[in-house]
This record gives structure tokens, C-alpha cells and sequence, in this order.
């Protein structure tokens, strides 16, 4: 099985927090080697994300957490939210996420995502999971650098 870091954070289900996950999000991404655009991208998607889930998951009565994980692979991060408190466990959630289907109407995910239609243009995999409450898995891969990796073989030609 592939190897990989997994941070996960919980936060309180209101709107002042997405900057501190953004911010986390901002540093993973630097240490993985994305690049400015992409750490931007990166942060657009996760805001997108948690906003719909603070604005939709819980009533005013009842203010959940959000549970934010971030699988921390060779070549890509891995992003899920969720508007449950629970912790994850990643190979259950992927088993169950499907793709996010552009036809579908929005309302059968959550009603005013249109967030997902963003989330999606950003990142180069989403899928959702909504069997217990709704899960977003986001994927983005570390772009090739623009260096030549046959650099240090030896030239055939003559």
C-alpha cells in the first residue's frame, strides 16, 4: 500500500475559522513543493468547501465541527471535509465516494452548493460522500517540474 501523512484538524462549525484551515492548507502545500497557483487554488477550494459545509451541516441550536483531513502523498494531497465531528478513516470514506456528477442537480448534495462547481474546476479530482452526513474528497497533484528527468543519463548520440 501506498505510503502517506495524514494531519487531520477539527474545527468549530463557523465562518472564522476557514482562515485557520487555509493557512494549514498554505503550509502542507508549500512544504509539498506546489506551486503559488496551486496553493492558491489549493485554499480557494478548502474555503469553498468548509463554507458549504458551515452554512448547510448544522442549525444555529446546533454547532457541529467540521473535520478536516489531509493525506500527504509523494505526488499529490488528498483533502477531505466533513460536516460530522468524527474521525476519519481514509481507505472507508474513498471505498464509498463517488464521482461528483456535473448533471446532477446541486440540490441533491446540498442545497445552494454551487461551491462544487468551483471546487471542481480547481482540483483535479472530486468526489462526495454522503452516506453519513456530506464528505468532500478533493484531490490536486504536485505538478512535474519543468526539469528534464533523463538530465544526468549519458547521451546515446554521437
Amino acid at each position: 500500500m501506498e505510503r502517506f501523512d495524514f494531519i487531520e484538524i477539527k474545527v468549530p462549525a463557523k465562518a472564522e475559522y476557514v482562515g485557520v484551515v487555509r493557512l494549514t492548507m498554505s503550509g502542507i502545500a508549500n512544504r509539498m513543493g506546489f506551486s503559488y497557483e496551486d496553493i492558491e487554488d489549493l485554499k480557494v477550494a478548502v474555503s469553498e468547501a468548509i463554507t458549504n459545509a458551515v452554512t448547510h451541516a448544522y442549525s444555529e441550536a446546533d454547532q457541529g465541527e467540521i473535520t478536516i483531513g489531509f493525506g500527504v502523498y509523494d505526488n499529490r494531497i488528498e483533502i477531505m471535509i466533513a460536516d460530522h465531528g468524527g474521525s476519519f478513516n481514509l481507505e472507508e470514506i474513498k471505498s464509498g465516494t463517488g464521482p461528483y456528477k456535473t448533471n446532477e442537480p446541486v440540490e441533491n448534495l446540498r442545497e445552494g452548493g454551487f461551491g462544487l462547481f468551483l471546487i471542481e474546476a480547481l482540483m483535479d479530482d472530486v468526489k462526495i460522500n454522503n452516506n453519513f452526513g456530506v464528505i468532500v474528497l478533493m484531490t490536486k497533484y504536485v505538478a512535474e517540474n519543468e526539469v528534464d528527468t533523463d538530465d544526468d543519463q549519458v547521451s546515446t548520440t554521437q
